[in-house]
Order: C-alpha cells, then sequence, then structure tokens
C-alpha cells in the first residue's frame, strides 16, 4: 500500500540576519535532511529534546512553512511548492491540532464561529448544512452542542482541546499533526483526550503524526516510533519493537527517563551530560557525539549511515560496529535487536564507571 504522507530529504532553514543591511550571515537547521512516510491508518510518533525540530517537521509538513529543500507528497501528489487555491484543496485533508488550545483559539469567537470559519472556506453547505456538521462535531468529541454559543474562556484547558479538535475534524479530514496536543493538561485529562483520539481514528479512518515529550503516551498510541535529534532522524521503528529493544544511545537515555510501577521493569536512569549543540553550527560527523557515553574519533569526523534490522533503522557507528560483528550480519530477528541493545546498555554503563 503506497503511504499516505511521505517526506524526502526535507530541509527547513530559518535564516540569521544581522548588519545594517540586515544580509542573511547563518541559518538555523531546525530540519536537516529528513526522510519518513506514514502508512493510511497509521500513528507515527514523533519524539525528542525541546529544539531538535519536531513541531517545525510538523508545520513544514502541513506547508504552514515553506520548506527550504527536499519533497513532500500527500496521497501520491506532490504539494512541496503548491500554492493559493491548489494547496487550499489538500488542506481539507490534512489538519493540524497545536499544542496550547488557547492561544490557538480566538477569544473573540464564539464555539460555533471558530468551527464553522473552516466550512465556509471551504464552502462545505449553506447555513443549516453547516450547522448540523458543528452539532455532530462537537458531540463526536464529547462536547455538548449546547456550549456552541460561548467563547473560549469559558472553558477548561481540556474543553479548549476538544474545541480545537472538533474545528479540525469538521472538514473530515484524512491526516491530522497532534503538536503535543496533551502537553498543556491535567495529568488526568491527558489520558481521556488520548484515548478520544485513539477512538476517531477507529471510527474516521484518520492517520496520525502526533509529536510529543511524554514518551508513556507515545508507546500507547503510536505505530511506529521517530526519534529526532537537533533536525535530523536518528531511529526509526514499530513501537513495540522500540521501546524493548532501542539501539541509539540517545533513545536508549531517552527511554531511562520514563517511570515505571513495576521494581522489575525499571532501569537505571542515563543522565546525558553537556547541552544541545547549537544547531546553527551543528557538530561533525554524528551530531550526538558531544554527549554520547560511547563516541570515538570515527563518531567525531564521519557521518553514521543508516542501519537496518528488519523494520527497525538505526543511524550510528558502534550500532554499525555489533551489527558486523554478529554472525550474519543484519537480520529481522528481533531477539538480535534486543541482544545488540543489551550489549550498548553494557558498554555505556562501563563508560559511565570508567570516567
Amino acid at each position: 500500500m503506497p503511504p499516505l504522507l511521505e517526506v524526502q530529504n526535507l530541509r527547513q532553514y530559518f535564516p540569521i540576519r544581522g548588519g545594517v543591511f540586515r544580509n542573511v550571515k547563518a541559518h538555523v537547521r531546525a530540519v536537516d535532511d529528513v526522510s519518513l512516510s506514514i502508512q493510511p491508518g497509521q500513528t507515527l510518533g514523533l519524539v525528542g529534546e525541546s529544539g531538535c525540530g519536531k513541531t517545525t517537521l510538523g508545520r513544514t509538513v502541513m506547508r504552514l512553512l515553506n520548506p527550504t529543500a527536499g519533497q513532500i507528497r500527500f496521497d501520491g501528489n506532490d504539494i512541496t511548492a503548491l500554492g493559493g487555491s491548489a494547496l487550499r484543496s489538500f488542506r481539507r485533508d490534512m489538519q493540524i491540532v497545536f499544542q496550547d488550545p488557547y492561544s490557538s483559539l480566538n477569544p473573540r469567537m464564539t464555539v460555533r464561529r471558530l468551527i464553522d470559519e473552516g466550512l465556509i472556506i471551504h464552502r462545505r453547505g449553506d447555513k443549516q448544512e453547516r450547522l448540523s456538521i458543528i452539532e455532530r462535531t462537537m458531540q463526536r468529541v464529547g462536547l455538548d452542542p449546547s456550549y456552541m454559543t460561548r467563547y473560549p474562556h469559558e472553558f477548561s484547558g481540556g474543553q479548549r482541546q476538544r474545541i480545537s479538535l472538533a474545528r479540525a475534524l469538521a472538514l473530515k479530514p484524512r491526516f491530522l499533526v497532534l503538536d503535543e496536543p496533551i502537553s498543556a493538561l491535567d495529568v488526568s485529562i491527558q489520558a481521556q483526550v488520548v484515548n478520544l483520539l485513539a477512538e476517531l481514528k477507529q471510527e474516521m479512518g484518520l492517520t496520525y503524526l502526533f509529536i510529543s515529550h511524554d514518551l508513556s503516551m507515545v508507546e500507547y498510541i503510536s505505530d511506529v516510533v521517530v526519534v529526532m535529534y537537533l533536525g535530523q532522524i536518528i531511529e526509526q521503528s514499530p513501537s513495540r519493537a522500540l521501546y524493548r529493544a532501542p539501539l541509539h544511545p540517545y533513545t536508549i537515555a531517552l527511554l531511562s527517563s520514563i517511570p515505571s510501577l513495576n521494581p522489575a521493569a525499571r532501569t537505571k536512569r542515563i543522565i546525558l551530560q553537556g547541552d544541545v549543540p547549537s544547531p546553527v553550527n551543528p557538530p561533525a560527523g554524528c551530531r550526538f557525539n558531544p554527549r554520547c557515553p560511547l563516541a570515538d574519533a570515527r563518531c567525531k569526523t564521519e557521518v553514521p549511515q543508516l542501519i537496518q534490522l528488519g523494520e527497525h533503522t538505526v543511524h550510528c557507528h558502534r550500532v554499525e560496529e555489533l551489527v558486523a560483528a554478529t554472525p550474519g550480519g543484519a537480520t529481522a530477528d528481533p531477539a538480535q535487536a534486543e541482544a545488540l541493545s543489551q550489549q550498548i546498555v553494557q558498554r555505556i554503563a562501563a563508560s559511565r564507571l570508567a570516567s
């Protein structure tokens, strides 16, 4: 089955200007040579530290930002350079839910006007038909239609996020970018919103790009997980395989921070040293090398190539060395990936003890 969304070698650079004539002095490499694909009906979870480029990637995919380079294909159509009415026709099928539901909703507009705005722009029915769509959509996301005359400030954070979701769903899209949709909500509300997203996905046949810092929620809702670091993808795998056997040292450190109530499942927290390098001047070689406990001379000079074990892919020289030393090389055997993961964890522990 062809992917619904396909991104190839995508770059999003932001110019830094200075001087009297505001000349371009450098670029912030927010997204740097990213390629990924999302199958219809799939949820792809995107994780990484703040500033790694997750939100920028989501907005660029939606064409809210014009990409610097690369290609974006939606349902087989190249939308990289589309504009005006040509792009507007695809916007019906591609919607976004922003992180902060209060700042993304116009405080001067009622709920009805907020949801109705997109329907008017895309000419969906007359006034009465649009009212019917608004009522059904509000019910679908768990809001009483009688609330449509109220304003955003009259709702709780969870209810405002449901309004944002209703606004996105009113056009019956096929693809949603969910940019940290639960981070601004109370913990008690987060599970409700995530369960609602899972239900809507099944009912409406939706496809999600789920951007989040919450690794537990990403594991729960995602089919595939992509890990980003400093504007690049460093690891990608089906969700269960990634959480069972992470291969990149950065992913291992991230997952070690997940709390667990099961004492047998707890792992020792790996604290990364140093700060994230600047995306204006990223380090040579592997971008994680200044903070990696396993980095050697090769990591500091040579960009790691893609290593593939079945559906699990990773960019790391140390994994490459372990795969090369394994009889049979790279295979699709999950047991091999788990064994490699354990070897990397042991190396990290040994390097920390040595230091």
